[in-house]
């Protein structure tokens, strides 16, 4: 009897998705399944098919959008002439991760798994709506959802006969190995040089840019540092328009790189290449490479370690008091002390590697790639027009500084990256999704004090003056009293009504993801009601057709 076969594909924006769809792919190997994880948009679509069981991980973007990684792989499956009963051979789950506190929860996940019913599909169990507002995060609903989930997939495809289950404590075999090239080092003058990463097929362009200004906007006195960047991208005929996103990759520090390649005693210089067991080799890592080049630029120590992290290094504890930590960690029960060590304080994973020495010393170079996730693009909206500024791109950038237990102050990566000496250059890949501008336009300014954090102000006063713009602000702790940009929704319903309903407008809402765009929104649906006399209802129906149309857009971040 052969060993059963599980494909996982996964669509994932930021990483979290291909973080649980590869620990899917370990829980099957250790029931000795044959098993491949791969993204959606990397798969060739045609095969499903002749696909036996597959589980689907998916995230949600934006405003209800898939990731860019299932992109194609999503306008494929909702063709309407697929036949209704082609997949009708197929045993399959979907699993979603999202956030509750946006509008469109979870919503790709439960189009498809609508969808996979729709073609026929078996479905062997509702779809998991994981959610990183529970008291557990998502593997609150991730863990009972996966037990439910095997307990299914066994009973259709069990374990060959004479087989027993590989033990958790046991490493699996890495997806690569490490092959060393002797008396062979890095050549100091190529040390920071970026290698160019592959131009997808998509709307994208790589560029590598040079940090001409960073000036701070904010004021002195203000809590907050933010940073107004201007890159040179002369010669890279990069074209972008009015709500356009630019990504960038950061690189480590030297200092954590240097305590990384100390900790696992790696010297950074010398040279290898990967012979992958059951993976392709990332396009991003030029073969030979060096280990400074792959800590530096390509494994995420500095991030807070996911939970798979754990699951990981407990293999390689020989220490008592360490493995059994680590096995707490990657435990249901033991989440609400994971949270309490790693989420709480933001310790980063080159800081857990430091509280386990003893595990760490039995690390194999071989799983780094196992271990540490590849360092994710960070998204700011460009903040500039080319017609007014050639050849340059500007971000405003909020620096990410702030205490916590930990001995050392958290800083986010990409802005201390920017800010660092080191950031002379940095490779841009500008991912084109417009928004539309029209030429009454009217701003909604909301933020802490006129005299501190009113970013872009001398601007925005020379385009109302210019008659170009009306302005209405918002400086919430100028006065006793609060005021937020919903209230001067509320108090201009009869502008908004007449630009929206009898003018064609469009409506875009920028900012904090928490409370702000549902504020915002209902506030905007009030004045309907109150402008246009429509019901509750209606005014629903009528925010939801402008989304549709492309004539409502919120760009909100965490």
């Amino acid at each position: 009897m052969s060993a059963p076969k599980l494909l996982i594909l996964y669509g994932s924006q930021t990483g979290t998705a291909q973080d649980t769809a590869e620990r899917i792919g370990r829980q099957a190997q250790r029931r000795r399944m044959q098993v491949k994880a791969e993204a959606l948009d990397s798969y060739n679509v045609a095969n499903l098919i002749s696909e036996s069981l597959v589980v689907f991980v998916c995230s949600t973007t934006g405003q209800g959008d898939p990731p860019d990684n299932m992109k194609n792989f999503w306008r494929f499956v909702f063709r309407k002439s697929l036949p209704a009963g082609s997949l009708c051979r197929l045993d399959c789950a979907v699993l979603g991760l999202g956030d509750s506190s946006y509008p469109k929860f979870n919503f790709v996940a439960k189009k498809l798994h609508k969808r996979l019913m729709q073609l026929g599909a078996s479905v062997l169990l509702p779809v998991g709506l994981a959610d990183d507002q529970h008291d557990l995060g998502a593997d609150g609903v991730i863990d009972p959802w996966l037990t439910s989930f095997w307990e299914r997939a066994q009973a259709l495809y069990p374990t060959p006969a004479g087989q027993s289950l590989i033990s958790v404590d046991e490493p699996l075999p890495p997806r690569y190995v490490f092959r060393f090239l002797d008396d062979v080092t890095e050549n100091r003058a190529d040390r920071r040089r970026v290698p160019e990463p592959p131009i997808s097929p998509s709307q994208t362009h790589t560029f590598p840019g040079r940090v001409v200004s960073n000036k701070r906007v904010t004021h002195a006195s203000h809590f907050q540092d933010v940073r107004h960047i201007e890159f040179d991208i002369t010669g890279s005929d990069i074209e972008f328009t009015a709500g356009d996103v630019v990504m960038m990759r950061p690189c480590n520090t030297p200092e954590d790189v240097e305590q990384f390649c100390q900790l696992l005693r790696l010297d950074p210089d010398r040279q290898f290449t990967l012979s992958p067991t059951n993976y392709s080799v990332p396009a991003r890592l030029a073969q030979p490479c060096t280990v400074r080049h792959l800590v530096e630029s390509f494994l995420d120590i500095a991030a807070v370690p996911r939970r798979s992290f754990f699951e990981l290094l407990a293999t390689f504890a020989t220490n008592e008091l360490e493995r059994e930590k680590l096995s707490e960690f990657n435990s249901a029960q033991g989440q609400d002390e994971l949270h309490a060590y790693c989420n709480r304080p933001r310790r980063t994973a080159l800081e857990v590697l430091t509280d386990f020495p003893h595990t760490t010393a039995e690390l194999s170079v071989d799983y780094l790639l196992d271990l540490f996730p590849e360092i994710q693009p960070r998204s700011f909206s460009i903040a500039s027009s080319l017609l007014a500024h050639p050849n340059r791109i500007q971000i405003l950038l909020a620096v990410v500084h702030y205490k916590t237990k930990m001995h050392l102050p958290r800083k986010g990566l990409c802005s201390s990256w920017l800010l660092s000496p080191h950031s002379h250059m940095c490779t841009f890949v500008a991912i084109l999704v417009p928004f539309c501008l029209y030429t009454a336009n009217v701003l909604y300014f909301g933020c802490r004090s006129q005299s501190k954090d009113f970013y872009c102000s001398s601007e925005w006063e020379e385009m109302e003056k210019a008659g170009q713009l009306t302005l209405f602000t918002a400086f919430s702790r100028d006065q006793e009293d609060k005021i937020y940009v919903q209230q001067r929704v509320q108090e201009q319903a009869e502008l908004l009504w007449d630009l929206i309903a009898n003018k064609n407008g469009y409506f875009y809402i920028a900012g904090n993801a928490k409370q702000m765009p549902t504020a915002v929104c209902d506030a905007l649906k009030e004045g309907f009601q109150s402008q246009g006399g429509v019901s509750s209802a209606e005014a629903d129906e009528m925010l939801v057709a402008m989304e549709r149309a492309g004539r409502f857009q919120s760009e909100t971040w965490s």
